[in-house]
Parts: structure tokens; sequence; C-alpha cells
């Protein structure tokens, strides 16, 4: 008995029992039996106070004598049901009668327990009425889950079903404000009313495909046409909804907007982790910062949109993705399983390149606008680390303008990128502390007279093991560390020092960055002040690779320094188009030629047209030219018969200590 009663502890405990016998001696006995049973017992001696107790407390279960005074059993009963149909009733009766039983019977009683009462029987009638409880509040309990799922559902997603026929029988509130159409305009009707007519015929030949004749649940992104004309996005799913005999009754569509496009990184890690092996292909749109610029918010919103729905059309036909992922920033990401693509005999390399291909041929139509868009592609095939080495590889491959990319182990050789730049920072830092940021100085010819007439302070850096290094290894760095402006503040120390050396003119590469730190614009005018004598045998070399953010600072740091004698270059003139608009801005004196122009222009027409262009617009405006990169006495040559002024490079001297 006591393992029964252990049984049914865990359900009784939730059932609030009356129990009613005016045999005090009886009622004390079966009543310490019921407290192992049940938590929550109220007692009564007679019918009346008992219909009082159960009209004040919610009561499940009555358990009552059938023979009692001011109200008997059977009445009190039949009160009780009156309230509420669903309690509980067990009977105790000495009386075993057939008309008692009859008259209990048709009162729907639970169980029937005769007097003197044996427990095991009355234990049994309580399992009954304890399982039926059981059974009745899970039964609630998952319709009132389901009725808060259900509502979570509908508030959340944009719901629609049809008939078996493709016509609408209903719709929910998310449905309706999406497409702006009222409820009673869309009952009756089928799908098309809101069909937008850019998307492909194949699209929908592919969804009946599958929901009607393999009877499958199909998914996808759909491009709608709202009652105002207005398109809309939506991440769709279509379920076919079967009978016992599957046979397809109706069809329900669940949908997401894609007015929010969500970052779905999270769902490609999660997808690549369920896969015992993967393809992922990242994509990014070329160019897209430049159109983040050129466009606003909305129109680069709406490209993204269209080219994500798009995406799956650009694909070749021999085989589609299961899963395309929106990554921001014009990015995507493709995701399948290796072997089901393996299955198809195809090769990825010419599936990729292909997809490229078709993406170049196509074009992007938004509004009245068109758009000619090419994409970048990166892709790996493993378990582990495949985002990662994806994202190092297109990164690499937009850099470097490669279309298509195999990135696998790409986040390794990253990961050996950023220790050795951890290294060369580590190395900035001892150079700077122990005064090895030093100054190499590069002569500069006069082309008529082939005599030194300046030089130009180059800067390199001495490590630990007394290796020279140039600044083509630690510039970048140092300035993704912030110790570039400590490199120039040393760099201009060595210069101002090494000018009461020599006699002639002295070039010093500042750039933008160190224009605009207040720190070294103060560090040079106290230089210039101190060697003012000296001010007008310094040229400031003016870096044509940096972006300045503040014209007018620049402007006004010129004028001031010019104002002390001291000579402007623009460098690497000729590798931008910003170059001219900066000639009329800041009026150098001196014009550098760009070093990769110089370098070709034995066997490049193309580069000596430009050269010679330069040349003749600086003649014009009186200003001076330095050619760089002046290998061998060829190159010297041609640049003397154009009229560069000025020559520097291998041929007439490599840089050095003086």
């Amino acid at each position: 008995m006591i393992d029964r009663i252990k049984k049914i502890v865990e359900y009784s405990k939730k059932i609030n029992v009356l129990y009613v016998e005016d045999d005090e001696v009886s009622r004390e006995n079966t009543l310490e039996f019921l407290k192992e049973i049940f938590s929550s017992i109220i007692t009564a001696k007679d019918g009346k106070e008992a219909l009082k107790k159960f009209k004040e407390n919610e009561i499940n279960l009555v358990i009552t004598d059938i023979l009692m005074p001011k109200l008997n059993g059977l009445e009190l009963i039949e009160e009780i049901k009156n309230l509420n149909k669903d309690t509980y009733i067990i009977i105790l009766s000495q009386n075993n009668e057939n008309k008692m039983l009859l008259e209990a019977i048709k009162l729907n009683i639970d169980g029937y327990v005769l007097k003197p009462i044996e427990y095991n029987q009355l234990l049994n009638e309580v399992e009954k009425v304890t399982e039926k409880f059981k059974l009745e509040y899970d039964s609630k309990s998952y319709q009132y889950y389901l009725k808060q799922y259900l509502n979570l559902v509908e508030k959340s997603n944009i719901i629609s079903k049809t008939d078996a026929e493709g016509i609408i029988t209903y719709v929910n509130d998310s449905f309706c404000k999406i497409c702006g159409f009222k409820e009673d305009e869309i009952i009756g009707k089928k799908h098309n009313i809101m069909r937008h007519p850019e998307n492909p015929k194949e699209l929908y030949e592919e969804m009946w495909h599958k929901i009607k004749d393999k009877k499958q649940t199909w998914e996808g992104v759909i491009k709608n046409r709202a009652k105002d004309g207005k398109s809309y996005y939506v991440k769709t799913m279509i379920t076919p909804i079967k009978n016992f005999e599957g046979e397809i009754v109706e069809y329900i569509a669940v949908r997401d907007s894609l007015n929010a496009i969500l970052d779905d990184k999270k769902y490609i890690l999660d997808k690549i982790k369920q896969n015992d092996l993967s393809i992922l292909v990242l994509v990014q749109i070329d160019e897209f910062e430049m159109l983040d610029k050129f466009y606003n918010s909305i129109t680069i919103d709406q490209i993204e949109k269209d080219f994500s729905f798009n995406l799956a059309y650009y694909l070749p036909k021999s085989y589609r993705f299961e899963n395309i992922y929106s990554l921001g920033d014009g990015r995507f990401g493709l995701l399948t399983n290796y072997k089901s693509f393996d299955k198809t005999n195809l090769n990825i390399q010419e599936y990729l390149n292909e997809f490229v291909q078709r993406v170049k041929n196509s074009t992007l139509k938004l509004d009245e606008m068109e758009f000619d868009l090419n994409i970048t592609v990166s892709y790996t095939i493993g378990k582990f680390m495949l985002y990662e080495d994806a994202k190092a590889g297109l990164d690499k491959a937009v850099k470097k303008k490669t279309k298509l990319n195999f990135s696998n182990d790409f986040s390794i050789a990253l990961n050996e990128e950023n220790k050795h730049n951890l290294e060369m920072i580590r190395t900035v830092k001892i150079a700077l502390e122990n005064y090895n940021i030093v100054s190499y100085f590069q002569p500069i010819i006069n082309n008529k007279t082939k005599e030194v007439e300046k030089y130009e302070s180059l800067v390199r850096l001495i490590d630990e093991r007394g290796d020279i290094i140039s600044p083509f290894s630690f510039i970048d760095i140092s300035k993704k560390a912030n110790y570039y402006n400590k490199i120039t503040e040393r760099v201009l120390e060595n210069s101002f020092k090494i000018l009461q050396k020599i006699k002639t003119e002295l070039s010093i590469n500042i750039s933008a960055i160190d224009i605009e730190k207040e720190q070294i614009r103060e560090k040079i005018f106290n230089l210039l002040d101190e060697n003012i004598k000296d001010a007008a045998r310094i040229v400031f070399e003016l870096l044509e690779d940096e972006n300045i953010k503040d014209f007018s600072l620049i402007e006004d740091f010129i004028k001031e320094v010019k104002s002390k004698g001291v000579k402007i270059a623009i460098d690497d003139f000729g590798s931008g188009y910003s170059n001219f608009e900066r000639l009329l801005k800041f009026e150098p004196d001196i014009l550098k030629i760009d070093g990769s122009l110089i370098k070709n222009i034995e066997n490049d027409l193309y580069s000596k047209n430009i050269v010679e262009t330069v040349v003749l617009f600086a003649k014009r405006q009186k200003i001076k030219t330095v050619a760089e990169y002046v290998e061998n006495e060829a190159i010297f040559n041609i640049l003397n018969e154009i009229g560069v002024d000025y020559s520097q490079g291998y041929y007439f001297g490599k840089p050095k200590e003086l």
C-alpha cells in the first residue's frame, strides 16, 4: 500500500479535498489515512457545513458520508454538482442497497466505498480519481502552453493558410500589416495578388514541385509587392498539411520579414557544427564601401536585399546551396554539406568561377537605377575553423583583387601574421627606448650638373641583433600601435641635427597624421625656430598616400612653415586622382614623381607619357620635379631628355648614414 501511495502523491498534492463525515471516530481514522495522500484537506461534520465550505474554497474532490444530518450526502452532491459539475465525488456508505447505489450513480460520482471503511478499497477509488485528475490537468496544461505558443507564433510571424487549390483561407494581423491589404480583401484570393513581377518563374515551379508533388516543406526568400506597390522581402517556409490518408488538405506558410536583416553568422557556425564536413563560401560585393559612401542607407539596404534575393539564381543550376546567409556590409555566406556537393561530381573551383561570371554578366535593377555588380569569393572545406579561414581568405582576396580564393588554413597564416606584428611592435618599442630609430640619407642629384643638391631623410630601425630594418616592415604596424608619431619625432630630431653637418637642402617626410597631431606641429615649429637660419634648406615632403581629414589644418600648417622659408614637396605624384586638387590648395615647390612610373619608363610608353605631362605641367607652374627610383643610366637619360630637374635612386647612391 505504501508503494501505491507514493506513486500517486505527485498529483494528489495538487488536489484540494473536502472530507465530510459526522461520525467523529471514523472521521479521525479516515482523516489520518487521507493526510498521507493529500496535502490540502478541509473537514466538515454535516452537509450544511460542507456546502458552506465548498462555496468558500476551491475544492477538487469531495469525500462524503451518504447519510448525514442537515443535508444528507445525496442532497450535498446534487448541490455541489450544480455549482461545479467537474468536482470529483467519492461516497462512503454503510448501505449496500441497490436503490442507494443507483441514486449515487445518477449523480455521476467517481467512487463508492462501503463502511466500515477498508483503506485498500478507499485507496483504489482515490487512485482512480487521481489518474483522472492527472489526465485532465495535463490536458489543460498542454492546451494552456499551446495557446501561449500559438499566440507567440502569431505575433512574431507572418502567417497564412490556403486550401489544397491555393485559395487563401486565413491570414493573421502581421500578414495584413506588411502587405497593406485588409483581411476581407485577401480571403478567397490566391497569393499572386502580392506576387512581384521580378520573381523568376523558376522560383514558383521549384516551390510547387516541392510542396505539391513531393509533399515536403519549401524554404526560401520571396520578394512581394504590397498594396501600395512597394516591395518587401520575406523569408518563407511553406508546409503541406496532410490527412491520415496522406492527401494534402491545406498549406500553411510562415514568414519572417527581411526588412530588418539579422546577423546570420551565428546560424552559420551552428550549422557547421551539425555537418560532418561542410563547404562554406563567403561572398563580398566589390567596392561596397564606395557604394555605401555614394548612396544613402535606404538604397544600400535595398541593394543588399535585392542581391540576397537573387543570389540563389546567380548560382549555376547544376547545384543549389541549401543555406544562404546575409552578413551585412555587402557580405554573404553560402553553406552546404560537402557530401551532398561531392555526389554531383562537380568541380567546386569551376562551379564558383561560373558563379562569379554570372554575377558579372547580370544587372541589378533598383527602381529606376541599374547596378553592375562584381563579387569576390572565398571558400573553405572541412569542419573546424571554416568561418575564420574563409573570412581571412576573403579579406586577403579583396585586398589583392583576386576574384576567387581557396582559403583553407588562412586563419593560421593570419595568426602567424598577427604574431609577427606583435613581435614587430615590441621591436619598435625597444628601438624607441634605446634611440635605435635612426635616419639614413639618400642623395638627390641635379640632372644638369650631376651634383648632389639635396638629401632625403629616410627612417630606419636597428633591432636587438643590430640588423637594419626598412620602414616598409614597421611603419604601418606602428600606426596601429600608436608609435608612428613618436617615430616622426625621432626622425625630425635626427634630421635637424644632420642639417648642421651638410650644406645642401634636406627633405623630410611628414604625413597628414603628423600634421593633425598638435604635439608634432609644436615639435616642428620649435625646431624651425631653433634653426631659423637654416629653415630655407628644409623641404617637407607630404606623403600622397595619406587620407587627409582636415584640409584647412594642413593648409594653415603649409602657410606657416613656408613663411619661415621651408619648401613643400608632394610625394608620389601621379599615383592618385587627388593630386591636382592638392596642387591648387598646397601650392608646392616640388613634385616628386611616383616611382612606379619611373621604374617602367624604359619599356612603358604610357608611363613615359604621364611623366612628360607632369613635367610640362610643372614647368608651366614653375614647380621643380624630382624622379625617384632612378636605377640606371638609361632611365636617367630618358628623364633628362624629358626635362626632369632632379634624380634620386640607386644609380646615384643608396641611403646611408652621414
